[in-house]
């Protein structure tokens, strides 16, 4: 039985993150995890709703970090694994960590205080490479984050804030695996993918250029052809 896809949207993201890769590779079971607030709640989600049989697992941000929680509950079931402007380690100790919350809850707080589409300009700014800022593709990123709510925005920002280590599971994975992200991406930035290849036997890398964070949705072209390679 051929692996079927499964793709895991990131923080915020729903079908249309992965919309262009569905039309590109085919039937593809779209992930949602409605108001889990937990990486491991999400996983367990996935793994419950899912096609039965093995699975080829593609997670984007956020989405990554759920795929890693599937590899650690149901390793037998993910054939193929490929990482998308993500990353692997937990919320730092110390003034780093305690940054990264307020920066968190400072948008949470103004989703709550001026709407999730304010708040979406905002923070969409540093994820979207400059040059499609005020673009089609941007304005679809805002479109996208203004259909959830502030409370499953507050779920989510837990499930992140709460976020196991990974990084020792990367010595472990044994399937195909793609690693791929913008090469201006500074949520999770290539240094973070060129880790993990080095951790990961067998992984590929590819860096996408004139592309931030969110992949998908700005370079579908470059992510599609990745996807169709990795999926054989």
């Amino acid at each position: 039985m051929a692996a079927q896809p499964v793709l895991l949207p990131g923080l915020l993201c729903d079908r249309a993150a992965w919309q262009a890769q569905v039309d590109a590779i085919g039937p593809s079971h779209v992930a949602d995890y409605g108001t889990l607030d937990s990486l491991q709640a999400m996983a367990e989600h996935v793994l419950a709703t899912a096609p039965a049989g093995p699975l080829a697992v593609a997670g984007h941000s956020m989405g990554g970090r759920v795929a890693f929680e599937m590899l650690r509950q149901a390793p037998e079931r993910i054939e193929r694994l490929a990482l998308l402007d993500t990353s692997y380690h937990p919320l730092a100790e110390g003034q780093a960590g305690e940054t990264e919350r307020a920066g968190r809850l400072a948008l949470l707080a103004t989703a709550r205080r001026d709407g999730m589409r304010t708040m979406a300009r905002e923070w969409a700014l540093g994820m979207v490479h400059p040059s499609r800022h005020n673009t089609h593709s941007f304005e679809a990123v805002l479109d996208m984050f203004e259909r959830k709510t502030p409370d499953i925005f507050a779920a989510q920002i837990n499930a992140l804030l709460t976020r196991p280590d990974c990084g020792d599971l990367l010595s472990h994975i044994q399937c195909p695996t793609l690693l791929l992200c913008g090469r201006d991406d500074a949520w999770s930035p290539p240094a973070r993918h060129e880790h993990m290849q080095q951790h990961i036997t067998g992984s590929r890398l590819v860096i996408v250029e004139t592309c931030g964070h969110m992949s998908t949705m700005e370079q579908p072209e470059a992510v599609n052809q990745a996807l169709l390679e990795w999926l054989g």
